[in-house]
């Protein structure tokens, strides 16, 4: 069959890639599992894949990078044949899709506008173009489009983006600082006597003021939280190496100790 010849070409390029997955959801010679997903269930697994991009690219892995962009490619090729299977679209309608939008919010670069303006006005113009469409489909509301499935981190930044365009916002750091205050006492209140879920509702209060913080300062609450991790597993890692060197493990040792190693860990990174 021509497919199977397209498939096990290796200068096969986008067509061979969509060929695959289209064989492996084929209902009667296809891949079982892969039949059985839906948006759904492939959902988690196409988050999962935007962070290993991440991830490739915040360690300057470019070899590694090439093959996570694959893994997420896939994701939207699978995404588009789910929903070719089911009549809705193909993967020739999200290209169509992304190009129409890509040259709609670009009139200075496709369109007639002049190309002679800032960084600024151009992020400016963009949110008007987006405000445009969103009111086209019906979203009126300020917070209306901004997708439920995100990280809740950045999630929060961009509800807060959208809620500062319209005036809703603090106008000084110190602002945003003092509130984070006002939740680490209302926490420390919960924490005291308040059930379990009113603990994660305040919780939640002070996560929601520090991803603001993170906007005012002109930071991504999710790398600055991403950079953390890697420092932390850096410094125990460092602190397990040191307790090797004396035959031990963690489980042999005490807070005490590790402590004290991990701070001889930051000196080290310091030097």
């Amino acid at each position: 069959m021509a497919d199977d010849t397209l498939i096990h070409d290796p200068q096969g390029g986008l067509p061979r890639l969509i060929a695959i997955m289209r064989a492996l959801r084929d209902p009667v010679t296809g891949c079982p599992w892969d039949i059985e997903q839906d948006f759904a269930s492939i959902a988690p697994y196409t988050i999962e894949e935007a962070y290993e991009v991440a991830d490739a690219i915040e360690r300057a892995d470019w070899g590694e990078l090439r093959g996570e962009l694959g893994d997420l490619l896939l994701q939207v090729i699978f995404h588009a044949q789910i929903a070719e299977d089911r009549g809705l679209f193909d993967v020739h309608d999200v290209a169509k899709a992304i190009s129409d939008k890509m040259v709609a919010r670009h009139p200075h670069v496709f369109g007639e506008e002049s190309r002679d303006k800032s960084a600024e006005q151009q992020t400016r113009d963009w949110e008007a173009i987006k405000a445009a469409e969103r009111a086209a489909q019906a979203q009126t509301g300020t917070l209306d489009g901004v997708a439920l499935g995100l990280p809740a981190l950045l999630r929060a930044v961009k509800l807060q983006k959208r809620a500062a365009r319209v005036g809703f916002d603090w106008p000084e750091i110190s602002q945003v600082l003092g509130k984070i205050t006002e939740e680490v006492g209302e926490l420390q209140e919960a924490a005291a006597d308040l059930p379990q879920d009113k603990i994660e509702e305040e919780f939640g209060d002070l996560l929601f003021v520090m991803a603001n913080l993170a906007r005012h300062m002109n930071l991504c609450p999710e790398a600055a939280l991403r950079g953390a991790n890697a420092k932390f597993t850096r410094r125990f890692g460092r602190v397990e190496a040191l307790l090797a060197e004396q035959g031990k493990s963690p489980a042999q040792s005490d807070l005490a100790e590790m402590d004290a190693l991990w701070d001889r860990a930051k000196s080290e990174e310091r030097r």
